[in-house]
């Protein structure tokens, strides 16, 4: 029955009912008025009908209006919250197709159920084509089985943010940095939202300021690494001298030759290593002779400054980590040279190298003029240096290359006491 039926009926009963009662009550009445005054039982005779059309007029007019009243306002906040509900639809829907980032929904089998503009334009292809498109085939094989995981760690409920390599509709790589995010309804997962955005060009802009960082430490160390090639290259030519004077072979000079072309050869292989492109590459790498390759090119920037360089490994056995070696070596030359900047003649800089909780620890001190505390907080800023011709990049940089290779960086400082930059990255097994 409808609501509008329910509305009738009640009246029609009520109507019923009361006029039943007025018919039993009125009777009463008029017989009791005719055995009294015989003029007022024809007054009421003659004026019970208009009093009972008034009376239930005004009692079914006032039923009909707190319902009526009821229903509009009722309708009145239905209304009001399809308006918010098209306001709130309308919100969404801008922020779905306007936004600066790809926007997929996807069901719980991996179909796309709809895709803003942006995420046609990183991918190359139109909503139709997406939904009718196995998108596995956009991803690399070697990452399938990692955004397998993913995603389905967000069906689970657990909001995903990573990076992966993604083909466009031309095949062409494209590097994104993407989000799985559980879509709820009725309190239960129905699907992901993946928000995509294209860093490829920001991380080409990233890739080109390393390398411009890198070279710029490579042509700061040239005349120290000249220097210090030079002395042995000295020796060289003296023993050689002698040997043609005397026309004598001497097996101990032998020696001492060989050990300084090796030396000169060791520097500028590691110069050469250290100004080569090459791709990032994640391996397996023994932190601890990262470190050693380090002091020995900085050996020659110590002495370029009349500094000591010291290295003190506390680990027992070596000790390996994830990452890129040539990329660690910037960081650590970078971090070395502003030590050795920063301390005067006879001034020295400890690399400290230890373990703690599954990461490895290095630490590298000096005791030299140090940083005030305002000047501290800044540190790692692009554009941002204490030294009066710095860039502020070096820093910059290393804060970049640590961050991705899972690590922190802290530096403390105080002022005409030195400084100490820890660096801690993750051990792997």
């Amino acid at each position: 029955m409808t609501e509008a039926k329910r509305i009738a009926f009640r009246i029609a009963v009520f109507y019923i009912i009361s006029g039943a009662i007025w018919i039993v009550l009125s009777d009463n009445v008029s017989m009791a008025l005719s055995q009294q005054k015989l003029q007022l039982y024809f007054f009421f005779q003659r004026y019970k009908g208009w009093l009972f059309i008034l009376v239930t007029g005004i009692i079914i007019y006032i039923l009909v209006h707190q319902r009526t009243y009821r229903l509009l306002l009722s309708q009145r906040e239905l209304v009001m919250k399809d308006v918010k509900l098209q306001e709130k639809t309308q919100h969404y829907q801008s922020l779905f197709q306007y936004n600066t980032d790809g926007v997929f929904e996807i069901t719980r089998d991996g179909k796309v159920v709809s895709v803003n503009p942006e995420g046609e334009a990183i991918l190359g292809f139109k909503e139709d084509d997406l939904k009718h498109m196995d998108l596995s085939s956009l991803v690399p094989e070697n990452e399938k089985e990692r955004i397998q995981k993913y995603f389905f760690a967000a069906l689970q409920g657990e909001p995903q943010i990573y990076e992966i390599t993604l083909f466009n509709a031309k095949r062409v790589e494209r590097i994104t940095r993407c989000s799985f995010i559980p879509i709820y309804i009725n309190e239960e997962i129905t699907g992901v939202f993946s928000i995509l955005k294209d860093i490829t060009e920001s991380r080409k802009n990233e890739e080109l300021l390393i390398s411009s960082e890198k070279m710029s430490i490579i042509g700061q160390l040239a005349a120290s690494v000249a220097h210090e090639i030079r002395n042995p290259l000295t020796s060289l030519k003296g023993f050689v001298q002698l040997m043609d004077q005397t026309k004598t072979y001497d097996e101990k000079y032998m020696e001492i030759m060989m050990s300084e072309i090796e030396r000169i050869n060791l520097i500028s292989s590691e110069m050469l290593i250290l100004g080569k492109k090459q791709d990032v590459d994640f391996v397996r790498t023994d932190i601890a002779e990262i470190l050693n390759q380090v002091v020995l090119l900085m050996k020659a920037e110590a002495h370029f400054h009349s500094a000591k360089l010291k290295f003190n490994n506390k680990l027992d056995n070596p000790v390996f980590i994830k990452a890129d070696p040539n990329q660690l070596k910037q960081v650590f030359i970078n971090i070395v040279k502003n030590s050795l900047e920063a301390i005067s003649s006879d001034g020295i800089v400890v690399l400290t190298l230890s373990r703690e909780d599954g990461r490895v620890r290095i630490e590298v001190e000096d005791n030299g003029v140090g940083i005030d505390e305002e000047r501290l907080s800044r540190l790692g800023e692009p554009f941002y240096s204490t030294k009066e011709k710095g860039t502020g990049l070096g820093l910059t940089v290393s804060f970049k290359l640590i961050e991705k290779h899972g690590g922190t960086i802290d530096i403390e400082s105080e002022k005409e006491s030195g400084t100490k930059v820890t660096v801690t990255l993750p051990v792997i097994d």
